[in-house]
């Protein structure tokens, strides 16, 4: 998969308190193909502010094309709107 930011779409649950989980996601792949992605794990979240964008980034485990990989998804609070950073290894 391409190491550029993209937007995907996300299943997250969101908790009494605001907390959000991440579940799954859906994303385009080169041939134009939805693929779905369960996540595993939430191993870290990580609140960020930079440049006056408020967002969390999410570091998780999921199987994919028959391995465990990790990833990091963002989410930016103000435009909930979700995006995939990079997939990690």
């Amino acid at each position: 998969m391409a190491s550029a930011v993209c937007p995907v779409d996300v299943i997250c649950l969101c908790s009494a308190d605001g907390t959000l989980r991440p579940l799954r996601l859906q994303l385009e792949d080169g041939q134009h193909n939805l693929r779905r992605v369960d996540i595993q794990e939430i191993v870290s979240v990580k609140p960020v502010q930079y440049v006056g964008i408020e967002a969390q980034i999410f570091l998780c485990r999921a199987f994919r094309e028959g391995r465990e990989q990790l990833f990091e998804l963002r989410y930016l609070i103000r435009s909930h709107a979700w995006q995939l950073l990079r997939w990690i290894g």
